[in-house]
């Protein structure tokens, strides 16, 4: 049998998107014997950036760097690397390929040059080329993804604009995005960052960090409704996991007693600014502490992160477009401030606790609270079947835009925390609480509950509110119980939307900013292109 082969010569270009002029350029290359994607490796003595910032060491000593053009203008180029941005002189006497150099090379290819450092006469601090090697050429054209015109007509510069305006273009073409806007990059770095430090915090505390299943059979621990799948092997249904809980509760019953994972969990719901059907979850477990244990690990985690982060105790949000007018200083150095729920409601809404008797008379008290409301924005009390359904949609509408310095809200209602002890004092509330920073929900926890019977009868409601047409109701998990059954010690938990704390502290108007590629929908090729919108 004859084995197939690939062909070498240059295949039938049929997509619109690459740019016929670029290829003749990169057949020219390569009939010249320069090869854009021939070299596999350039190794590099300095980024661009060392240029300028260690332009007085470097005096004399031969330089190899490596990045993207991103501008070009006469003899001078602008090459980007992570590091930033560096300038290159083409020198025609200094280059025996210089004409091949110029006539073939466009913004968005990579080179690699060798040289010295020098002064221009502008005193600029740049790179003076010996020679150049292309290591891949930009079939697209860079100023076509940014749908402006890229040269300067009074300079002639051709150059990438700093920033690609578009959001969808954007998140769709991330991989534009990052080399187009630093700041999107500096945004995901400082991503990057926060979370190696709820790592270091972690790992310092004595907590082990675990993996769990993401695919389960019972997708639990949390109210929302799951992606499902097939497994076709076992021939079983298996859902995509939205919690991360009552596996690592299964290791506390195992005997390990601090317990943390960093990972994705994906909810099939709607978009929002501050909603991504997969998102990054951080969930921790302590044996032998509870509510008040988890708000003393909360304080000093994010006290942590402010100070890896921004050096001191506070962080002063950004002033942007969409975003908090005028700018809020954040102050983590002290307690966070506590509130119980009923208490934000009856500040807020007006509404007193003891309406929330019946569920008639809590339906009647969101009637006179939406008189308060846009029409667009009023409480639609006849979706809730019960009243902490009430109680906590009152909360979201009117309490949580409020709660901008960092906020515990405590004492949720029994029907919507099938997780959280009751109160000993009061059953209809649980030990709960829910962490707020510039209106952002960041974090939930609880002390947990280790009473399986206890557990037993919540899931059993929960199976009730499903049947009702709750689709975000809590399944029955009898393995989860048996693990109760062999006995739990007291234990706090605490879990932390990593992608919401990511938007605090990199000032981020939308999740997706913080997401290095987030959910959209397709793109139609050969017809109007599809837009993605937000959805509830």
């Amino acid at each position: 049998m004859n084995e197939p082969t690939l062909s070498t010569e240059t295949p039938s270009i049929s997509h619109s998107g690459i740019v016929p002029e670029r290829l003749a350029k990169l057949n020219a290359l390569r009939e010249a014997g320069h090869d854009p994607f021939g070299p596999e490796t350039f190794e590099r003595t300095h980024s661009v950036t060392a240029i300028r910032d260690q332009f007085e060491t470097l005096d004399g000593a031969t330089v190899r760097i490596a990045g993207r053009v991103v501008s070009a203008r006469g003899n001078f180029l602008d090459l980007l690397d992570e590091s930033g941005r560096g300038q290159v002189y083409l020198s025609e006497e200094d280059l025996a390929d210089y004409a091949l150099i110029k006539d073939h090379l466009d913004l968005g290819d990579f080179l690699g040059i060798e040289g010295y450092a020098f002064e221009t006469k502008k005193g600029d601090k740049a790179l003076h080329a010996r020679s150049v090697t292309f290591l891949a050429k930009a079939l697209r054209d860079v100023g076509g993804a940014l749908g402006k015109e890229y040269r300067d007509k009074t300079s002639g510069e051709m150059r990438v604009k700093d920033r690609l305006s578009d959001p969808e273009l954007r998140q769709r073409m991330r991989y534009v995005d990052l080399f187009v806007n630093r700041e999107a990059r500096d945004i995901l770095v400082r991503r990057i960052k926060l979370t190696r430090a709820v790592r270091e915090f972690l790992d310092a505390e004595g907590f082990l960090e675990v993996e769990t299943p993401v695919l389960q059979a019972e997708a639990g621990g949390a109210s929302a409704r799951p992606f499902d799948t097939h497994h076709n092997a076992l021939d079983i249904p298996l859902h995509l996991r939205i919690s991360l809980e009552l596996y690592l509760k299964r290791l506390i019953v195992g005997g390990l007693e601090k317990v943390y994972e960093i990972g994705r969990v994906f909810r099939n719901e709607g978009t929002s600014t501050r909603h991504n059907p997969e998102f990054t979850l951080l969930e921790l477990y302590q044996a032998y502490t509870n509510l008040e244990g988890m708000m003393d690990i909360v304080e000093r985690m994010f006290r942590h992160i402010c100070r890896t982060l921004t050096g001191g105790d506070t962080l002063t949000t950004a002033e942007r477009a969409g975003f908090l007018t005028p700018p809020h200083v954040l102050d983590f150095s002290r307690p966070w401030a506590r509130l119980s729920m009923l208490d934000g409601i009856r500040q807020y809404a007006g509404i007193e606790p003891d309406a929330f008797l019946t569920l008639e008379t809590a339906r009647d008290a969101v009637a006179v609270a939406n008189r308060r409301l846009r029409v667009d924005a009023r409480i639609d009390p006849a979706r809730e079947n019960s009243i902490g359904g009430i109680i906590e949609k009152l909360h979201e509408v009117f309490t949580q835009p409020n709660l901008i310095q960092p906020t515990f809200i405590t004492d949720f209602p029994l029907e919507t925390s099938p997780l959280a002890r009751k109160r000993p004092d009061n059953p209809r509330l649980t030990r709960r609480f829910e962490a707020y920073i510039l209106g952002y929900e960041c974090g939930n926890a609880f002390s947990e509950i280790n009473d399986p019977l206890d557990q037993r009868e919540r899931f059993e409601y929960q199976v009730t509110q499903k049947a009702a047409g709750d689709p975000e109701a809590h399944p029955m998990d009898e393995d989860f119980l048996r693990a109760l059954e062999y006995g739990m010690p007291p234990t706090g938990g605490f879990g932390m939307g990593m992608d919401r704390v990511a938007m605090v502290f990199t000032g981020a108007e939308t999740i997706r900013e913080v997401i290095f590629f987030p959910l959209l929908r397709p793109e139609r090729h050969g017809g109007a292109e599809s837009r993605d919108e937000e959805t509830e």
